[in-house]
């Protein structure tokens, strides 16, 4: 039988509480939201923490996706169900709909969050990736006030993030510029489980050209994989099929898997660059459209 060690619990009403509680408790302490991250590990005694505190009242207050001309705006405790169905989340960025159709199952998607997922930092996680693709910001509130960070600063380690003592992530920004269209894909072994490779890429178009883009991949690394080199190549040129296996190749020689359960190192790298390529594509189609 898997029983956690013993913790004590406390029930946060307002972000302003939880911070509060947070800075007195200091790292004996763990947020909860969804959970299905941190009880499972917990009850393994892989984390153990002294007290847990309940953030779940906070919906009200961090629940919410708000799209606006210039940027969309994301809080934290949004739940996966409502990325899922929002149209106009959709419709400014399709990626986070591919993602959220292959993170797990309902019963995770109805309880787990945006600010769980990407604060668990599981290398392997779906939202850090998509987060990467779309150039995203997070902003972190203390006792000291907010602070925003890039999510290559946010993304120190494997489960570990820039969220310090008395913090919490409370929001996501995405900017939106006109021309855009992304995508995601994802291999794994069964139906919801976690990626054995994933890619997502988002591309901008102006009079036919490419003048942004932008690719992240998960499960081939430490942390989510930001690669610029593919940026650079992509930016100024006209769409093709050659294009994107030269984006493909580019992913597959930045990555760094590792041989596991899943798959070999060699056999991850192909599928980092067939993603990439698949991924590409669709973007441009739908920036196109």
């Amino acid at each position: 039988m898997q029983v956690p060690a013993p913790f004590e619990y406390e029930r946060a009403t307002t972000v302003d509480q939880a911070i509060g509680l947070m800075e007195r408790l200091g790292s004996s302490a763990r947020l909860v939201a969804g959970g299905h991250s941190l009880l499972p590990m917990m009850k393994l005694r892989l984390a153990n923490f002294d007290y847990l505190i309940d953030i779940n009242d906070l919906h009200a207050e961090l629940g919410y996706v708000r799209v606006g001309v210039d940027e969309v705006r994301i809080g934290a405790l949004t739940r996966h169900r409502e990325l899922l169905e929002s149209d106009e989340l959709a419709a400014a960025f399709p990626i986070f709909r591919d993602a959220e159709r292959v993170i797990a199952d309902p019963v995770v998607r109805n309880r787990g969050t945006l600010g769980g997922s990407l604060c668990q930092a599981d290398p392997s996680e779906d939202l850090s990736a998509v987060c990467t693709t779309l150039n995203a910001s997070c902003v972190i509130r203390g006792p000291g006030g907010e602070r925003v960070v890039t999510m290559e600063e946010f993304h120190v380690g494997p489960y570990e993030t820039a969220v310090g003592d008395g913090e919490i992530l409370v929001e996501v920004r995405l900017p939106v510029r006109p021309g855009g269209g992304s995508a995601y894909e994802k291999v794994e072994r069964r139906a919801g489980d976690w990626a054995v490779v994933s890619a997502g890429s988002a591309v901008w178009l102006a009079d036919g050209l490419i003048t942004d883009a932008r690719v992240g991949l998960a499960a081939v690394g430490p942390n989510t994989t930001g690669i610029p080199e593919i940026s650079a190549v992509l930016r100024g040129r006209e769409p093709a099929d050659s294009l994107y296996e030269q984006a493909g190749a580019i992913a597959a020689e930045a990555c760094d898997p590792a041989t596991d359960q899943r798959g070999s190192a060699e056999y991850k790298r192909h599928l980092a660059a067939e993603l990439t390529k698949r991924t590409l594509k669709k973007a441009v189609e739908r920036a196109r459209g």
